[in-house]
């Protein structure tokens, strides 16, 4: 049964990312990104559906992680600081204080796949290193992403450059959410997480290269 609920998940992931990125890539982008909330949302729940949430240490680590996010993201949008000058479009729904909702549970999503990869890499056998690297994986994640956000209505900084306070923000708040997330989920799971990163990754990526080829550079 629980290998069935893998398999799934992981089908689920790469059909919905493949379709996406043809969508985009042959149809008709604008449309394709008008799914993107629905798309985070979809894998936040098979992401949730295969990590245990067996304990309120669980559930009140995530609501950190999320709350963590969503202000840090807020002083960002209404202050300029942490991450610099930027807004969010309107493919990522509902926002509080100018800030998505979705974005806040993305930070869960990507410092639980982040954490996991981390994870199995060091063996668990240094909590700092896993930490680190798990922080370098959300940095990696976020220079593949930021390119093409703003033709995606996620969002956009101002005059379209991302400063590298950026980075160091996102580095330093995923270091944050690693380490609350490190201390309190000690089982991890590998195989839908190291798929779901994969496919966030590659599906930005693509993009990406698809953007640069298209404009001949």
């Amino acid at each position: 049964m629980k290998a069935n609920k893998k398999n799934i998940s992981i089908f689920i992931i790469w059909l919905v990312h493949v379709s996406g990125f043809m969508g985009m890539l042959f149809y008709d982008l604008d449309f394709f990104a008008g799914f993107t909330s629905v798309n985070l949302l979809l894998m936040s729940i098979i992401l949730f559906l295969n990590i245990k949430l067996d304990s309120k240490y669980h559930i009140l680590s995530a609501l950190s992680i999320f709350l963590i996010g969503m202000i840090t993201e807020s002083l960002g949008v209404n202050y300029g600081l942490i991450f610099g000058d930027y807004e969010y479009g309107n493919n990522l729904g509902f926002k509080l204080f100018g800030v998505p909702y979705l974005i806040g549970v993305n930070w869960i999503i990507l410092t639980v796949i982040s954490g996991n990869i981390a994870s199995f890499i060091t063996k668990n056998r240094s909590i700092v290193l896993t930490i680190i690297i798990g922080a370098l994986l959300m940095l990696a994640m976020d220079f593949v992403m930021e390119p093409i956000a703003p033709k995606l209505d996620m969002w956009r900084f101002k005059n379209l450059i991302v400063p590298s306070s950026n980075y160091v923000g996102w580095l330093f708040v995923g270091l944050f959410t690693q380490a609350i997330y490190n201390l309190y989920f000690t089982k991890k799971e590998i195989s839908v997480s190291t798929n779901l990163y994969l496919a966030f990754f590659l599906f930005f990526g693509c993009l990406n290269l698809n953007f640069i080829l298209s404009n001949g550079y």
